[in-house]
C-alpha cells in the first residue's frame, strides 16, 4: 500500500485488538492491524471457540448417555468418531476467523498479515512470517501504536510438548481419543478439557498444588464443583505440586508432592493447564524502554497508555484477568480514551469470569470473603438450584447463586453463580452491577416462569430475608 501513515496501528486481531480497531474506524480513525497468525487472534483460533465447541459435543454426550435413564428414551450403544469432534471445532473457529476478516474489511481497517517489531513511539516494522506472503510494507507509521498481543500457553521448566504431552493449544488437534488423561491444572483451562475427556469416556487425573480447585475462586463454589466431578468419576487430587514425568511404556508417569510425600499418576496423555504467560517479549519493547511488571505484563495506567505515551497496549499482554471479553472492553475503552470521547479508568469488578465445564460457573463483583477482607459489611443471599422449577424439570439441580451486597444500602457488589446454564444469567447480575443495582430492585423484578433466573431474583430476595421459594 502506498500510504503507510495511520492514526492507530494495531499489534494483534485477537478480541482485544480487532475490536480496537473497529470501535476506533468508527470513531474516523485510520486504522491498520498486524498479526501472525489468523485473524481472531489465540481465542477464535486456539481459545474460546474451538473449546466451547468441543464442550457442547461433550454436553451433547451427557445429554444422550442420560437420555435413557432420565427421560425414558432408549439409544441403544452410544459410539462417536473423535476426529470429526476436533474437525467440527475447528471448523467452526475457522468460520468464526474469516469472520473477523469480513468485519475488519466492512470498516476500512487494513489487515496485515506480518510479524510486527515496535521500532520508535510511532513506527512498526513488519516481517514476514515463516510460511507466509511477505507484507506489502516493511513499515508503519501511526500517531498512536496500540500493543494487542494477547498469551501464550506456559510450562514448567524442563517440560517439553509432544509425544503425549499438551498443552489447550495441542488439545485442539489432538484427533485421537486418549484413554486416560492427566491434567495439571484445576483452572478454567484444566476443569473445561478435564470435563470434555471425561464425557468422552476418558479416565481423568486432575492435580492442583493450591487446596481447592479454580483458586482464586469463592470457596463454596469451588467446592461445589469439586464434588460435581467427583461424581462424574473425574479423580480430583488438591494439595499436590508437580514434581517430574517420565515415560513408562506407552503412558506418562507423572510425580506430584504433598506434604513431602510422592505419588505417582499414569497417563496417556498429560495436559498442562498452569496459566499463560503475556506474550510481550519480541516485540520491541525493551529498545524503547517500555515498563514491564512482574509476570512480564506491560505496565499502562489508567489511559491504557505504556511509559512511552503514544503507545498502549491492553488485554492479557498488560494484566490478569486473562478473558476475552475484557480484552474486548479495554480495547473500546482504550480508544474512546484516545479520541476523547470517555474519561480515563476502567473498573476490573465490572468484567465477569466463566467457566464453561458441567456445571458451568460465572462470577462478577467480589466474592463474600474478599469484601469481608476489604471491611465492607455485607449480606449474602445464597438459593441452590434445586428450589427451582425449570432446573428440577430439565434435570440440572446441582449449584446455587450467591449475591453478595452491601449490608447498608444492599448495592450488589458480587455474584457467584455455579449450575447448568450460569455463564449466560451472570449477564443480569453484570448488569444489575454496572448500573449500581440493589437486592431489592433485582428482587422486585418479574423474572420469566419457569427459567433458571428465577433463582438470582430468589437470591435477591434471600439477601433481604424476603425469599419465597427457598
Amino acid at each position: 500500500m502506498a500510504n503507510s501513515r495511520y492514526d492507530l496501528v494495531v499489534i494483534g486481531s485477537g478480541p482485544g485488538g480487532y475490536v480496537a480497531a473497529i470501535r476506533a474506524a468508527q470513531l474516523k480513525m485510520r486504522v491498520a492491524v498486524i498479526e501472525r497468525d489468523q485473524p481472531g487472534g489465540v481465542c477464535l483460533n486456539w481459545g474460546c471457540i474451538p473449546s466451547k465447541a468441543l464442550l457442547s459435543s461433550a454436553g451433547a454426550m451427557d445429554t444422550i448417555r442420560g437420555a435413557s435413564k432420565e427421560h425414558g428414551i432408549e439409544v441403544g450403544e452410544v459410539r462417536f468418531d473423535f476426529a470429526k469432534v476436533i474437525a467440527r471445532s475447528r471448523a467452526a473457529a475457522d468460520k468464526l476467523s474469516k469472520g473477523v476478516l469480513y468485519l475488519l474489511k466492512k470498516n476500512k481497517v487494513d489487515y496485515f498479515e506480518a510479524d510486527a517489531v515496535v521500532a520508535g513511539p510511532h513506527t512498526v516494522s513488519l516481517k514476514q512470517v515463516e510460511g507466509k506472503a511477505a507484507p506489502a510494507v516493511g513499515v508503519l507509521e501511526g500517531e498512536r501504536i496500540l500493543i494487542a498481543a494477547g498469551s501464550g500457553e506456559k510450562l514448567f521448566p524442563g517440560m517439553k510438548v509432544g509425544d503425549g504431552v499438551v498443552t489447550s493449544h495441542e488439545a485442539l488437534v489432538l484427533d485421537k481419543m486418549p484413554a486416560s488423561v492427566v491434567v495439571i491444572g484445576a483452572g478454567a483451562i484444566g476443569l473445561e478439557f478435564g470435563y470434555f475427556y471425561s464425557a468422552f469416556g476418558a479416565k481423568v487425573t486432575i492435580v492442583e498444588l493450591e487446596k481447592q480447585m479454580i483458586p482464586g475462586f469463592d470457596a463454596e463454589v469451588a467446592e461445589e464443583l469439586r464434588r460435581a466431578f467427583i461424581k462424574r468419576g473425574i479423580t480430583v487430587m488438591l494439595g499436590h505440586g508437580y514434581k517430574s514425568m517420565a515415560r513408562k511404556g506407552g503412558l506418562w508417569s507423572v510425580t506430584v508432592n504433598a506434604n513431602g510425600a510422592e505419588k505417582s499418576i499414569e497417563g496417556e496423555v498429560v495436559l498442562v493447564a498452569v496459566g499463560r504467560t503475556p506474550l510481550s517479549m519480541n516485540v520491541g519493547l525493551e529498545k524503547l524502554g517500555i515498563e514491564l511488571e512482574r509476570g512480564g505484563f506491560i505496565k499502562v495506567n489508567d489511559s491504557f497508555q505504556t511509559s512511552v505515551p503514544s503507545i498502549y497496549s491492553i488485554g492479557d499482554v498488560i494484566r490478569p484477568p486473562l478473558l476475552a471479553h475484557k480484552a474486548s472492553s479495554e480495547g473500546i475503552a482504550a480508544v474512546e480514551i484516545m479520541a476523547g470521547v470517555r474519561e480515563p479508568g476502567f473498573d476490573l469488578l465490572k468484567i465477569p469470569g466463566c467457566i464453561y465445564c458441567e456445571p458451568e460457573v460465572a462470577t462478577v463483583g467480589l466474592s463474600e470473603a474478599e469484601a469481608k477482607a476489604r471491611g465492607i459489611e455485607v449480606k449474602v443471599g445464597k438459593v441452590p438450584f434445586r428450589a427451582n422449577g425449570k432446573a428440577v424439570a430439565i434435570g440440572e439441580t446441582v449449584g446455587f447463586v450467591k449475591i453478595v451486597a452491601t449490608k447498608q444500602y444492599g448495592e450488589v457488589i458480587g455474584c457467584q453463580i455455579i449450575g447448568h446454564g450460569a455463564t449466560d444469567i451472570i449477564s443480569e447480575v453484570v448488569l444489575g452491577k454496572a448500573l449500581e443495582t440493589t437486592v431489592t430492585e433485582i428482587g422486585k423484578t418479574a423474572h420469566p416462569h419457569p427459567t433458571m433466573s428465577e433463582v438470582i431474583m430468589q437470591a435477591a430476595l434471600a439477601a433481604d430475608g424476603k425469599a419465597i421459594d427457598f
